[in-house]
């Protein structure tokens, strides 16, 4: 996906999940969308836009440079489907070892847990 010109796809302070409560509020919502590696739990938010939090934990993924890894195609994915997602607080979760996954594989799994985000 390209950028699209006068849309921002910047990934800043207000799109991000940064406090603990944030991310405690979306877990206790109880919505999510599974697919092969990720958890994408929801909740509206109700301002302009979503906003992100991403949770890689060591005892799926023991290596720092894969956790940086998962959570730059995480966030890379969102970063280029913001301007069409809907205004929710989204954390994104890894829920099975990645041994054997491409990058590719691991952005579609992303890619289609977004875009099955319900309004």
């Amino acid at each position: 996906m390209t950028n699209l010109p006068g849309v921002d796809t910047g990934f800043g302070d207000a799109h991000r999940l940064r406090k603990t409560d944030e991310y405690s509020s979306v877990f206790a919502f109880r919505r999510a969308l599974k697919g092969r590696w990720f958890i994408l739990h929801y909740r509206p938010n109700g301002l302009e836009s979503a906003r992100l939090g991403v949770v890689v934990a060591k005892k799926l993924a023991r290596r720092a440079y894969l956790r940086n890894l998962l959570k730059r195609i995480v966030r890379e994915n969102f970063r280029k489907m913001r301007h069409a997602l809907p205004p929710h607080d989204l954390v994104v979760r890894l829920h099975a070892k990645v041994d054997g996954a491409t990058r590719k594989m691991l952005n579609q799994d992303v890619a289609s847990l977004l875009t099955r985000l319900p309004e």
